[in-house]
């Protein structure tokens, strides 16, 4: 059975504060007629810190998008082959081992795409399939998961990598002034993740079961238009809503697996903001405690889109991890609107034993 092994997270040198934040929509923005809304939203998204990938005088210019592609080629193959490399060292194996590569980003466009560079540079076989994922924002993270235990499923004892890079800094647009706009410029943070899906052994998350879910007629809430400049971010105003609709998506997904979604023994999923991990308490009848992993990933780093359910995985990795056999879910939300959603139980590996620190299963949530 194929399992999600540990990821390897990396977040770029620069990093902005909420207060900064604040204070630079204030002084660009002073004489915005919603401004106070502006700064009201993103003082409640809880984000203190992320990092960007220039200081934050470059992030603000715009030299344009020949320029802004080009430095995302550049950073990306800068930066990426450090965290394949300890993401293939978490699960044991070395690129000769691998045998897909799932590449997901939404902030920056290459043909031929990163994956024949990472093959061509890090001595991957030739014979590695490519699946590149561009198209799904913040839900990409949870469908290279998925695409990735469809292959090693039909393929028993292959392995996948997954990379996610995502340097949502790229995207700011100085003449985009709706309060979305405003919003998200305080929210999305830079960062790269990558995991591995070992067809056999391993640690981690041996995953059981996955399934996609679509909102209808809900394709322009996020969205880009793809202009001269480059990528225009649009976020309606309704998207922190959406739980409301993907709550039951996820609860019926687990029931024919016979699983309870209110009561697993850990829940990983895309923190796109506040309200959405909010909801999904109301919804699920859970505590907040249940997403504490995915709300230190919001909190410290951001909205760093298809790279969060990674994050808040390693979080969880940091923490102990749960008991062997545990159950879980993990769910990654974005555009369409669309949720990947994958059910999983932990493994320890070949053993099964319980390791030193480990959570028992179903702890009990502490408040805050």
């Amino acid at each position: 059975m194929a399992t999600l092994c540990r990821p390897a997270i990396a977040v770029p040198e620069h990093v902005i504060t909420m207060e900064e934040t604040l204070q630079l929509a204030r002084t660009l923005h002073a004489d915005h007629p919603q401004l106070p809304l502006a700064l009201r939203l993103i003082g409640n998204t809880g984000v203190q810190t992320r990092h960007i990938l220039q200081p934050i005088e470059d992030t603000l210019k715009h030299p344009g998008f020949t320029w802004r592609n080009n430095l995302y080629e550049t950073e990306a193959k800068a930066r990426v082959p450090a965290v394949v490399r300890r993401a293939l060292e978490h699960a044991e194996l070395t690129p000769r081992d691998i045998d897909l590569i799932v590449y997901v980003s939404c902030t920056g466009f290459m043909m031929p795409s990163m994956t024949a560079w990472l093959i061509n540079t890090m001595d991957f076989p030739v014979t590695t399939r490519q699946l590149p994922i561009a198209q799904l924002g913040c839900a990409a993270g949870g469908a290279a998961i998925n695409r990735a235990h469809d292959f090693c499923t039909a393929y028993p004892g292959a392995n996948a990598l997954i990379v996610a890079c995502e340097f949502c800094s790229l995207l700011y647009q100085p003449t985009d002034l709706g309060v979305g706009n405003l919003l998200s410029n305080g929210l999305f943070g830079d960062a790269l993740a990558a995991a591995v899906v070992r067809g056999e052994g391993g640690e981690g998350v041996r995953l059981e079961r996955n399934g996609s879910h679509l909102v209808p007629d809900t394709e322009d809430w996020i969205s880009y238009a793809v202009r001269d400049t480059g990528f225009h971010f649009l976020l309606d105003k309704r998207v922190p809503g959406t739980m409301a609709m993907l709550a039951p998506a996820m609860r019926d997904m687990a029931e024919p697996h016979d699983w309870n979604v209110s009561e697993l023994d850990f829940y990983i999923v895309h923190a796109g903001g506040p309200r959405i991990l909010d909801d999904l308490c109301k919804y699920l009848d859970l505590a907040p405690e249940w997403f504490r992993y995915s709300r230190a990933t919001l909190t410290e780093r951001g909205n760093i889109a298809s790279a969060v359910i990674f994050d808040a995985l390693e979080r969880l990795w940091d923490d102990g991890g749960v008991a062997h056999d545990a159950r879980g879910i993990i769910a990654g939300f974005g555009p369409g609107i669309t949720a990947e959603i994958s059910l999983g139980t932990w493994s320890n590996g070949a053993g099964g034993g319980a390791r030193e620190g480990q959570v028992p299963s179903r702890p009990l949530p502490q408040p805050a």
